[in-house]
């Protein structure tokens, strides 16, 4: 059985630290990943396994509570994003150098998408911090990245689980990862949950938070937009996987961690981890 992995790693925020699980699985099985391509969260965590410090990011993640994510996100007043996103990679590169993209052990590549073209852009040499920034600007969250005349944002809004850019070597087997899938009918009651709590809390907390987000929690301008958006890039990994139908796809709808929950890192790795096994099992029979 062949195992030389053509790996793909999907966008999809915290939920991304499956691929963490996802690549540690391999590995125990005895797969050899020998290229990697990614998205947003999938292209910082195959650029930070390219460079041989996944193991060092994954101890920095076990420090990472709320009170760290607070201090690691550099606020913005611009009209067009909240965060500049420096921070965040300037801690990271302590402890995971900068490198030319071509320098790197095995072919990488990150995706992101020029805003004013509406075209998939792919990096494969270069700065991999430069490339994994750009892959990473969420829109509206994250500050969009300016470079040679175009205006990058997040990869998932044109190729969320990037199976078709992985260079491919003969006889290896296409992995695919994707995080984008969530189960929403569960989301949803659990935002309902926590609406009726609030509108029940008399405390000061409960006041202040009506007061930034009133009434309906669950179905407000924020809400809409972040679960249109999350559907739109669902709706495209699984028309990719159905396009390059790969030799196993890992297919992670988690219901209990979101997109910011970089707090509980262990837990979703644990997730990718177990996710990963049952779909390896799967291929072998």
């Amino acid at each position: 059985m062949a195992k030389d992995v053509a790996l793909a790693l999907s966008s999809g925020g915290a939920r991304g630290l499956a691929h963490i699980g996802a690549i540690e699985e391999l590995e125990a099985q005895d797969y050899h990943i020998t290229s990697i391509a990614g998205c947003s969260m999938g292209a910082l965590i195959g650029g930070v396994y390219a460079a041989g410090k996944l193991e060092e990011f994954r101890d920095w993640m076990k420090t990472v509570d709320k009170k760290k994510i607070f201090e690691l996100t550099d606020f913005s007043l611009s009209l067009n994003h909240i965060v500049k996103g420096t921070r965040i990679i300037e801690a990271i590169m302590e402890f995971v150098p900068d490198v030319p993209i071509e320098d790197l052990p095995i072919p990488y590549c990150a995706v992101a998408t020029d805003w004013k073209s509406g075209h998939e852009v792919v990096f494969r040499k270069g700065s991999l911090f430069q490339a994994i920034r750009a892959s990473i600007s969420l829109p509206i969250f994250y500050e969009p990245v300016r470079r040679n005349d175009m205006i990058l944002i997040d990869g998932g809004v044109t190729n969320p689980i990037p199976m078709n850019r992985v260079t491919r070597h003969k006889g290896d087997i296409l992995v695919g990862v994707d995080v984008s899938g969530h189960d929403y009918k569960l989301q949803w009651e659990k935002m309902n949950k926590l609406s009726a709590m609030q509108k029940h809390d008399k405390s000061l907390k409960a006041k202040l938070l009506d007061m930034i987000i009133p009434d309906n929690i669950e179905f407000n301008y924020y809400t809409l937009l972040s679960r249109t958006s999350s559907l739109m890039i669902r709706q495209n990994s699984i028309l990719m996987a159905k396009l390059m139908r790969p030799d196993v796809l890992v297919d992670i709808q988690m219901s209990r961690y979101g997109g910011f929950d970089y707090d509980k890192s262990e837990r979703i790795i644990a997730v990718g981890r177990q996710k990963t096994q049952q779909a390896l099992k799967m291929f072998k029979r």
